[in-house]
Formats: C-alpha cells, sequence, structure tokens
C-alpha cells in the first residue's frame, strides 16, 4: 500500500467536498468571502493595507448559464469556466488565493539577510528545511541576533500563518502554532497571513494536495531546484468551503491521518514480524525441527561415504586435485566435536553446534562438495575473447541480478575451469559475504574470483545449504570468522571451518520444499503491504 499515495487520495477529496458530508443549514462560502472582502476594505481605511495590496483581488461566481465568472476591480468580467479544475458541492466558491488573503509576505531578499547575521542560539528563521511533514521545526544553525531580528521584524511570523516553501518539493507548507510566534520568515519562505474566516489548515492542506502541486509545478521556475513562482501562488483557484465545513474537514483529516500513520506502524510492526519469522524458520529448518524425520531415509553417515568414495576415485582418475582446504568434523572422545584440516584440528566448541536429530552428521562444504574461485580481472594480463561473467554485486539473497553484466577475456581452455552450470551455490567472498544464491538457468556463464562456485556431490540440495547461509548470516557468526577489519572477506580457509548439519538427501529435499511453501506465503503478504 503507498501510504503517500492514500494521503494525497484524502486530500483531495476533503478538497473536493467528499470527505464530510455537506450541511445545508451552513453558512454558503459566498457570505464568507464578502465578509473577508469587507475586511480587506476597512484595513485599507485603517492604513494597516494599501489599495494597491487588494486591486488584483476578484470575484468569481456562477452566472444564469451554470458557468464561473470573475469579476475585476475595474467591473470587467471574464468567463473562467475551462480554468475551474473540478466541480464543488452547493455552497462552496472558489476564489483566487491572494483574494483570502490579508497578507503575502515574501522572506527578505538580496543584502536584507546574509550570512554574518546567523548566530547560535537566537530567534529562529524559517526557511525550506524547516518545513518538515506540515511543522515547522527550528533548525540550530538559522538563527539570527535580536539586533537583526528587530531590523527585520516585518517578517515575523504569527500564530496562524501559513510558511509555504519557496524551493524544493512545490507545495510544501505548514501552519505556525503558537510555539513559533515571533519566529522569523526567511529568504526561502512564503508567509500566507490570511482572514480569520478561513481556517488555516484546511488551507494549507489545499496547498499540499496534489491537485495545487500540479498547478504550482507548471508555473516553477528553475532548473537543478525549483523554485515556486510568487504570481503563480497568489493566481491559484482555491475552493472554499463553508466555515464549519472547513472545520469539519480539518477533524476529518486528521482522523484520515492518524488512520494512515496507524497503518505505517501495523505495516512495519508486520515487515519485522514476517523477517523475524523467516529467520525462525530458517532456524527450524536446519535443527531438524521443520519437517518430520522418516526413518527409511538413508543416514547422512551413508552419504558421506558415498562422497568420499566419489571423491576419491575422481582424484584418482586425475579429474580433480585433493583441496588443500580439505576438511572433516568429527566428535573426539572427550564428546566434543572437532575439525580436523591440513594435519591440524581444532575445537568447534565456539561454533553453532546443536543437538543433531537422529541420521543428520556435522560436515564442511568442503568435505561433501568441489569449491573453487572464480578468475581474476586483470585487464592487462587477461588475454581472449570476451564473455560475459558474474561479479559478487550481481548475487543477491536466493536471486541472480543480471541487470548489469560485464565482460572479461577468457582463453578458450579456460572456459570450462571458470564455468557456473545449473544447480551451482554461489558465495561472495567479499562485501556481503556469505550472501549466496543457486544458479538455476540452463545456460552456463562464467564467474570472478569474488565468488566461491560450490558444486555439491551426490545430488545434495543447494538450496537447503543455501537457506543454512541466510541462517547463519542472520547471527552474525559468518561475519564475525572472516578476515579483515574494514572489508570482510570469506577465504577458503574460513569456509572450511564452517559446520554444517547435513541431513539425508531425502529430508534435505523436504526441508527445502517447506521453507520454499513458506516464504512464498510471506513474500505474498509483504508484496501486498506495498
Amino acid at each position: 500500500m503507498d501510504t503517500g499515495a492514500l494521503r494525497q487520495k484524502i486530500l483531495d477529496l476533503a478538497i473536493r467536498g467528499k470527505l464530510v458530508p455537506q450541511d445545508p443549514n451552513d453558512e454558503p462560502a459566498s457570505v464568507l468571502l464578502e465578509r473577508i472582502r469587507a475586511e480587506k476594505q476597512q484595513m485599507v481605511q485603517d492604513g494597516k493595507l494599501k489599495a494597491k495590496d487588494i486591486k488584483g483581488d476578484t470575484i468569481i461566481f456562477k452566472g444564469e448559464d451554470n458557468l464561473h465568472y470573475e469579476k475585476f476591480q475595474d467591473g470587467s468580467v471574464k468567463c473562467i469556466e475551462e480554468e475551474i479544475p473540478f466541480e464543488v458541492p452547493e455552497g462552496w466558491a472558489w476564489a483566487r488565493i491572494n483574494s483570502v488573503l490579508l497578507e503575502f509576505i515574501t522572506g527578505p531578499f538580496g543584502s536584507s539577510l546574509h550570512k554574518s547575521d546567523y548566530v547560535e542560539n537566537g530567534i529562529p528563521v524559517i526557511n525550506p528545511i524547516s518545513i518538515i511533514d506540515e511543522t515547522l521545526v527550528p533548525n540550530g544553525k538559522m538563527t539570527v541576533s535580536e539586533e537583526t531580528f528587530a531590523r527585520l521584524s516585518t517578517f515575523q511570523i504569527k500564530c496562524g500563518d501559513i510558511l509555504v516553501a519557496r524551493r524544493g518539493d512545490m507545495g510544501r507548507c505548514a501552519v505556525a502554532r503558537k510555539n513559533a510566534e515571533g519566529w522569523l520568515c526567511g529568504t526561502g519562505s512564503f508567509v500566507l497571513r490570511k482572514s480569520s474566516q478561513i481556517s488555516p489548515d484546511y488551507l494549507s492542506s489545499v496547498i499540499a494536495s496534489s491537485y495545487s502541486v500540479d498547478y504550482l509545478s507548471g508555473g516553477s521556475i528553475g532548473n537543478t531546484m525549483l523554485n515556486l513562482n510568487q504570481a503563480q501562488l497568489k493566481y491559484m483557484l482555491v475552493p472554499i468551503p463553508p466555515r464549519c465545513e472547513q472545520e469539519q474537514i480539518v477533524i476529518g483529516l486528521a482522523k484520515s491521518k492518524k488512520a494512515v500513520s496507524d497503518i505505517l506502524v501495523s505495516r512495519e510492526t508486520l515487515t519485522n514480524y514476517i523477517s523475524t519469522l523467516k529467520s525462525r524458520i530458517l532456524d527450524l529448518a536446519i535443527r531438524g525441527k521443520l519437517v518430520p524425520q522418516d526413518s527409511s531415509d538413508e543416514p547422512a553417515s551413508v552419504l558421506l561415504e558415498h562422497i568420499r568414495a566419489e571423491k576419491e576415485e575422481l582424484i584418482k582418475q586425475g579429474k580433480i586435485k585433493r583441496d588443500k582446504n580439505d576438511s572433516i568434523i568429527y566428535k573426539g572422545d572427550d564428546n566434543s566435536y572437532y575439525l580436523k584440516f591440513a594435519k591440524r584440528q581444532e575445537c568447534l566448541s565456539d561454533q553453532l553446534l546443536f543437538d543433531l536429530p537422529h541420521g543428520w552428521r556435522w560436515c564442511t562444504l568442503y568435505e561433501i562438495a568441489r569449491i573453487d574461485l572464480g578468475k581474476t580481472l586483470d585487464k592487462a594480463k587477461n588475454t581472449g575473447n570476451l564473455y560475459p561473467y558474474l561479479r559478487s554485486v550481481n548475487v543477491r539473497w536466493n536471486a541472480v541480478d543480471l541487470s548489469d553484466i560485464k565482460e572479461m577475456r577468457f582463453e578458450e581452455k579456460e572456459l570450462k575451469r571458470y564455468a557456473i552450470s545449473k544447480n551451482d551455490l554461489l558465495i561472495c567472498e567479499g562485501g556481503d559475504v556469505g550472501r549466496c544464491c543457486v544458479w538455476c538457468k540452463d545456460i552456463s556463464i562464467q564467474y570472478q574470483n569474488a565468488l566461491h562456485r560450490v558444486k555439491l556431490f551426490q545430488n545434495c540440495n543447494p538450496y537447503y545449504f543455501m537457506y543454512y547461509l541466510m541462517c547463519y548470516e542472520s547471527k552474525a557468526q559468518l561475519k564475525r570468522m572472516c578476515a579483515g577489519v574494514t572489508i570482510k572477506h570469506l577465504t577458503g580457509d574460513v569456509l572450511s571451518k564452517i559446520p554444517f548439519a547435513l541431513p539425508p538427501i531425502s529430508e534435505q529435499n523436504r526441508i527445502v520444499e517447506a521453507v520454499d511453501k513458506a516464504f512464498v506465503y510471506l513474500d505474498q503478504i509483504s508484496a501486498s503491504l506495498s
């Protein structure tokens, strides 16, 4: 669910009179607008406004032909039906935004306010950076001294003013509350001071709506950063409801906003729960607690014997060499598990070990697979023809990203050596160490030395070991084992020390099937949240 789009939809319904019901007993907006015009005329007589300040005010009305017309100060009338963006309910009216404002204040320009005027712990200045999520947030680096404030007191903010950002996102605005009384409007903002006949929260909602954003964007200026055109904002048509309905709309918007926020919190909670649940599923899977054991399955001990026999035969035939990282796990007389490799052995007491189900065994990947790094990219030395190859950046958890494939030179004799085939397990050697996936395509592709290619013996299921590493990674043990301070590396030596709980082949397949089904279901729930 796109909550941003949902918020905009709610705003659009509100300013079209479709969020709350209309009350036929409400005083129509046309009367409200008459009072605003009278208020502004009185302000001119009292010297609070100049005659030029209301020169551009107009009256918009519906003629007998049901079309919209605009009457100007000189008495001329113009049909503006094509400018009306949408229909509004009975009792509403249209007005140019400048006609409902008592003052339109632009922040100080040029040398009126410059860097030397800013001090620490002074009076806050509201620039676009301070207008965040419909609220005004003072920026500690943008405060001025009392002397500067006194010089620029005409730009002082009052409670109920609407602050509009002149730069960046069109329509970004906020209402000044009591805590903002006495702050200063900065160079990058407009202050809209409206009549008491207009709710500031309603008017700010109109400015933040997609209708307003689309309109204002069409008249913005600038290439690198958009700047709101002052004349464009003043000329914008605003739908005006009766005063009582304005308040009802504001209450309705507040309730809707809370509902959307609750959706966000619920979505985040559910997303976290799904992530936790996936980790729990993987943990159960590698411990043999996700699917029941079958006593008729050939035990893992026999599987290991078959693998050892197969490897020895391949070594004897010269098809593979004995790997220097070959390692085995065995149980000592003290009932502890030990890792034996390269004529050395070490206790695995600090590794992820647990009680295995009947028929399972501990092993290392080198005990059950052939593992090789890919070719090193060296433009100066590599020769041959160009072929596409996989890098660690192409490997995602349980996925391969082929959107950015590079090419490397390979000799004909190297193609087989550095080829990835279907069902090969790929493990990242650097970066996000241990991140892995299974190559599931029928075609082969080359790969670089930042990846471990794992070819499992005796039809061991590569997806089981991929899920195992995902679980391992979630416990952060893999990263702790890896070499390097700033950049971690999953070397062959480290990989040979990782203990894997090995189930019988049949149970590996049942585990993978169960995990796949659970993850598909959870991913569908996640997709429904976006």
